[in-house]
């Protein structure tokens, strides 16, 4: 979330990927730093230590909607 606050705020195209768990984090982080509207995509969780086929196919699942948003 931070990361990608910090690209938007440098005027660099930017999409933050939450997992579901930490959607409602994500809304509290974005308004605290001034950016509740910044794009972001929600992925399953956990993505992390589940393995290079699962992450590729998160990933597949999820970059249309990436190229979406950054094209917005």
């Amino acid at each position: 979330m931070r990361d990608g606050i910090e690209l938007a705020r440098r005027q660099r195209p930017a999409v933050a990927l939450v997992t579901e768990t930490f959607w409602d984090q994500g809304n509290f982080i974005s308004k605290a730093a001034g950016m509740p509207d910044i794009p972001r995509v929600a992925l399953p969780h956990p993505v992390a230590g589940t393995g290079e086929a699962r992450m590729s196919e998160i990933a597949d699942g999820i970059a249309d909607e990436i190229r979406t948003r950054l094209s917005a």
